[in-house]
C-alpha cells in the first residue's frame, strides 16, 4: 500500500500526499477452499485514465489526477521512468502538463526511498478548470541529487538538507521565486520540444562522472606505458 495524507472534501480531495508502488507487475492472490494458492493478473478498467499501462507508477499517478478537487494540490513521489518512459508515459506528462499546473519537480538523493540506487522525484500539480490553453507556463526543477550522497542508515536526509529547496519554493506566490545554482525554471515551450517531453533534466556537472572520466584518463596512460614496455621486450 502506498502512504498518503489527504484532506478531502466531498468525491475529491483539496490536497495528495502520496508515496506510490515502486514496481510495474500487479497480480492477486486467491486461496481456494482446500487452502491452494494461484497468481492472476490485477486487470482494473479506469475511463477515466488518459492512458492504458501496466506501469504501476504511471497509472498511480493517473490515480492521483482522478483525486483532486477544482485547485486542488498535489505532491507525488515517482521514480525517474515517470519522467522520460515513452508511450503511455509521454502521453500522461503530455496531458498533464496541459490540463493540470504542473509547477515544481524536486529531484531526490539516489537511494532515499526503498533501495540504495533507486532514484526518486517529487512532482508537485495543483487541477485547473477545462482549457484550450495549457495550465503549465514553466517546470521550476530542483536538483537535490547531483553531488549530494545520503543513505537510509548512517546518513539519512535530513529536514535542514531541504531548507534551500522549502526557501526557494515561495508557496504564497511562486513569481518570487528566482534561479540559483540548483533550482532553475523551464519554459513550457522548452519542455514541449524535448524528446518524448521528457522531464528527467539535469545540468550541474557530476563530480563522480569527472572521477570517471580520471580514472580512465589513468588506464590509457597505463596502456600505452605497458604497450611501450612490450615493445622494449621484442628488441
Amino acid at each position: 500500500m502506498a502512504d498518503s495524507l489527504a484532506a478531502k472534501d466531498s468525491n475529491n480531495y483539496e490536497m495528495v500526499l502520496t508515496n506510490p508502488p515502486f514496481g510495474k507487475k500487479s497480480s492477486v492472490t486467491i486461496f481456494n477452499e482446500d487452502g491452494e494458492e494461484s497468481r492472476e493478473a490485477l486487470a482494473v478498467l479506469r475511463d477515466d485514465f488518459w492512458a492504458t499501462t501496466s506501469n504501476k507508477q504511471l497509472n498511480f499517478v493517473q490515480h492521483v489526477v482522478s483525486l483532486l478537487k477544482m485547485n486542488g494540490r498535489a505532491a507525488v513521489v515517482v521514480p525517474d521512468n515517470v519522467l522520460f518512459e515513452g508511450g503511455a508515459g509521454e502521453t500522461i506528462r503530455r496531458k498533464l502538463l496541459h490540463s493540470y499546473d504542473v509547477h515544481t519537480l524536486l529531484r531526490l538523493p539516489t537511494g532515499v526511498f526503498y533501495a540504495q540506487g533507486v532514484k526518486a522525484n517529487v512532482l508537485f500539480f495543483d487541477r485547473k478548470p477545462a482549457s484550450e490553453t495549457p495550465w503549465t507556463k514553466s517546470l521550476w526543477i530542483y536538483d537535490l541529487r547531483t553531488n549530494k550522497h545520503f543513505t537510509l542508515k548512517t546518513n539519512s536526509l535530513q529536514r535542514e538538507d531541504l531548507d534551500d529547496f522549502v526557501s526557494g519554493f515561495h508557496t504564497d506566490n511562486r513569481f518570487d521565486r528566482v534561479d540559483s545554482e540548483r533550482f532553475r525554471c523551464f519554459p513550457y515551450d522548452d519542455l514541449l520540444k524535448r524528446d518524448k517531453l521528457s522531464l528527467d533534466i539535469a545540468w550541474l556537472r557530476d563530480e563522480s562522472l569527472e572521477d570517471t572520466d580520471n580514472l580512465q584518463s589513468a588506464l590509457d596512460q597505463f596502456a600505452l606505458i605497458a604497450a611501450d614496455l612490450a615493445r622494449g621486450k621484442d628488441r
